[in-house]
C-alpha cells in the first residue's frame, strides 16, 4: 500500500472512534499563515502535495485534494498512484469542498476539522453552508495520532530591526495601534497573524522557511502588551529592548492569560479572519469589534525608510541578476533547472546585505514553465538543452527590504509563436505598469488591463496580476492585490505590488514577466487625487523574444526608456565582464 493510502487508513480509523463522517484540512497553522513551518504542513503530510494552497476532504469512502489553477498539473502529478483525487477550484464542473460534504454525506453525518485551524469566519461560512444538514465539530487536531514523528513547534532566535531600518520605533507603531484602537471604543487587540506580529514589534525571525517571522501571538492593551512565545529564544540584549513595550510570555500561555486577563466588560478587537477558535473561546462572552487587524493597513502603506530600503534591495538585486544573466551560454545550454537558479542565488549572496532567498525559487523549462509555481525537485530537474524558455521567478531578502522577479530567458532560438506570446504578456506588464488612476480606484479594477492583449488573442491566465508584498517580511502580503476577485481594498501610496501577467501552454511552454511596483502619488486636477506606479525592479527585458511590429510607438518608446534606465543605474555596479551583456540587452528597440 502507498504511504499515503496508509494515512488515509489509519485516519479513517480515527474518524470511526470519534463518530466523525468525514474531515477536513485546509492546510494552514494557527495563525492562517500561507506558508507554515514543518509542524503544520498537513496536507502535504496527508495527501503528498506540496503547494501552498489546497484543502483535503477525507471520507470513509473519499480522498480529495482541491486546488487552484496555479497548481492543476502538479496536484496531478503528485496525487498520481495514490488514493487522492484531484478537485478544481472555480471550475464550474466541480462543487467546492463543502458544498461536495454536503451533497455527498447522509443528513446529520459530522465533519471534524481542527480548532486551531478554523477561525470565527470560518466556522461561520461553514455552517452557513452544512445549514441543517450537517453537523461540523471542531475538534482537537486528529493527525497528532496519525503523524508519529510530527515536528515540534519551532523557536528560532529572533532579532530586532533598527530603527533606521524599520522607520518607525516599536513605541511608535504600538502608539498608533492604541490610537485606532481608542476611535474603535476597544480595550484590548488580540492580533494572530505572523507578520502583523513581527512588524508591529519590528523583530524577524525564522521559523518559517523564507518567512522571516516566528510563532506568537500579541496582545495589546490601551496601557499594557504581551508577546506570547518562547522566551528561549531571546538574546538578552533583544530581551531587554522588547520588554520596554512588551512583557514576554510562554506560546501556549496565550489562552489562560486571555481568560485571567480580560475582565467581562471589556470591549476586544480582533479579526475573525485570523483569530482561531482556540482563542475566541477564551473571549467570546465579551463584546468583540471585528475589522482587518489594524498592523495590516498600518504595514501596507510603506513609510519613505521603508521604501528607500525596497529601492536600494532592487538595485542590489539589479546588479545580481545582471551579473547572472550575463554569464549564461544562451546558444548552447547544458544547466539544470535547479543549477541556475542556485547560480543566481550566488551572485545574490556576493552581496553581504543580502540575507537569503525571499521564497523558493521556481525555475521551469520549457513545458516546466508552464506550471506556473512548478518547484524543481531532484526527480523532476530539467537539463536545458536545444531551444526553449525558461521562467525564472525568484527574490532576494536584504537587510532591508525583499524582492520579487520573473523573467522568461531564452535559450536558442525562439519560435514565431513564443515571440508572439511574449510580447502580448509584455504588453500587459506595460498597460499596468504605466497607468494613472484615481485614489479610491481597488485593484480588480486595474487587473485587466494586463490581460486585454491576450484576451484580444483568445488566451489568458488564471492567476492573480499582481500581489502586495512586505517590507523585509513575507513576499506576499495584503490586504491589497491586483486580480479578478472585486476585494474592495483601494491601492494607497507606499503600497508596493507585483505586475506579473503570464501565459501557460501545457506541454510546450511558460511565459511571466514580473516587475514590482511602488504606489505613488500623481497629479491633482479638479476631478481629484490622482495615484501611479514606481517600478522599482532593475533588470533588463528578454530582447530578442519581443516583436516591435506588435507594439505601439508609445509602448517601444517605454521599453527603450526603462531599458536606459536599468543601463544608467546598473553600468558602475556590474562586473566589467556583464557589461557587453548589460549594453546589448538595454539598446533601444
Amino acid at each position: 500500500m502507498h504511504h499515503i493510502d496508509e494515512r488515509v487508513a489509519l485516519l479513517r480509523s480515527l474518524l470511526a472512534q470519534h463518530h466523525l463522517d468525514g474531515w477536513i484540512i485546509n492546510g494552514t497553522d494557527p495563525h492562517q499563515s500561507e506558508y507554515v513551518c514543518p509542524r503544520w504542513r498537513t496536507r502535504a503530510f496527508i495527501s503528498g502535495f506540496t503547494g501552498s494552497a489546497g484543502t483535503v476532504v477525507i471520507t470513509k469512502d473519499e480522498a480529495l485534494l482541491w486546488v487552484d489553477s496555479r497548481y492543476f498539473i502538479q496536484a496531478q502529478q503528485q496525487l498520481e498512484g495514490t488514493c487522492f483525487s484531484m478537485m478544481k477550484v472555480d471550475t464550474p464542473s466541480y462543487p467546492d469542498p463543502y458544498t461536495f460534504l454536503k451533497e455527498n454525506l447522509d443528513r446529520g453525518s459530522r465533519v471534524g476539522i481542527d480548532k486551531a485551524t478554523l477561525t470565527v469566519s470560518g466556522k461561520k461560512s461553514l455552517e452557513e453552508v452544512f445549514g441543517d444538514e450537517l453537523v461540523l465539530v471542531d475538534s482537537e487536531d486528529l493527525l497528532d495520532q496519525v503523524w508519529s514523528d510530527r515536528p515540534a513547534v519551532p523557536s528560532q532566535p529572533v532579532v530586532s530591526l533598527d530603527d533606521d531600518i524599520a522607520g518607525f520605533s516599536r513605541i511608535q507603531k504600538l502608539t498608533m495601534v492604541r490610537v485606532a484602537m481608542v476611535q474603535k471604543g476597544a480595550d484590548y487587540t488580540l492580533i494572530s497573524s505572523l507578520d502583523d506580529i513581527a512588524w508591529l514589534t519590528n523583530l524577524r525571525g525564522s521559523d518559517v522557511s523564507y518567512n522571516p517571522v516566528f510563532l506568537s501571538y500579541l496582545l495589546v492593551g490601551t496601557e499594557k502588551a504581551w508577546l506570547f512565545t518562547d522566551p528561549s529564544r531571546f538574546s538578552d540584549e533583544v530581551r531587554t529592548l522588547v520588554q520596554e513595550e512588551y512583557e514576554i510570555l510562554g506560546y501556549d500561555e496565550v489562552s489562560s492569560h486571555l481568560k485571567a486577563t480580560i475582565k467581562a466588560e471589556d470591549v476586544i478587537y480582533h479579526n475573525p479572519d485570523k483569530t482561531n477558535l482556540l482563542l475566541f473561546s477564551a473571549f467570546q462572552e465579551n463584546k468583540s469589534v471585528v475589522g482587518r487587524d489594524f498592523s495590516t493597513d498600518l504595514k501596507a502603506c510603506k513609510n519613505e525608510t521603508e521604501l528607500e530600503g525596497m529601492r536600494r534591495a532592487h538595485l542590489l538585486d539589479g546588479v545580481a541578476l545582471v551579473n547572472f544573466l550575463a554569464r549564461l551560454d544562451k546558444k548552447h545550454p547544458n544547466y539544470t533547472e535547479i543549477e541556475l537558479s542556485d547560480l543566481l542565488r550566488e551572485q545574490r549572496f556576493r552581496n553581504p546585505d543580502c540575507l537569503g532567498e525571499s521564497f523558493a525559487p521556481i525555475s521551469g523549462w520549457a513545458e516546466h514553465g508552464a506550471m506556473c509555481h512548478y518547484s524543481a525537485d531532484e526527480q523532476s530537474n530539467l537539463t536545458l538543452q536545444g531551444n526553449g524558455l525558461l521562467v525564472l521567478d525568484t527574490g532576494g531578502m536584504y537587510r532591508f527590504g525583499l524582492t520579487d522577479v520573473t523573467r522568461t530567458i531564452l535559450f536558442g532560438t525562439p519560435t514565431e509563436e513564443q515571440i508572439r506570446d511574449y510580447t502580448l504578456v509584455l504588453k500587459g506588464n506595460l498597460a499596468l505598469a504605466s497607468q494613472r488612476f484615481p485614489e479610491g480606484t481597488c485593484g480588480y479594477q486595474l487587473d485587466v488591463l494586463a490581460r486585454q492583449y491576450l484576451w484580444q488573442e483568445g488566451l489568458s491566465y488564471f492567476h492573480g496580476t499582481g500581489h502586495g508584498l512586505g517590507f523585509r517580511l513575507g513576499v506576499h502580503e495584503g490586504p491589497q492585490s491586483i486580480s479578478p476577485k472585486p476585494l474592495a481594498v483601494p491601492l494607497k501610496k507606499g503600497m508596493v505590488v507585483s505586475d506579473e501577467p503570464g501565459l501557460y501552454k501545457e506541454g510546450r511552454h511558460g511565459i511571466r514577466i514580473e516587475n514590482i511596483l511602488a504606489v505613488r502619488e500623481d497629479v491633482k486636477t479638479e476631478f481629484g487625487q490622482f495615484l501611479s506606479f514606481e517600478v522599482l525592479t532593475i533588470c533588463p527585458f528578454e530582447r530578442t523574444l519581443i516583436d516591435k511590429n506588435l507594439l505601439t510607438p508609445q509602448e517601444i518608446a517605454m521599453v527603450d526608456t526603462y531599458h536606459r534606465w536599468v543601463y544608467g543605474e546598473l553600468k558602475d555596479l556590474v562586473d566589467e565582464e556583464a557589461l557587453p551583456y548589460l549594453g546589448e540587452a538595454t539598446k533601444s528597440l
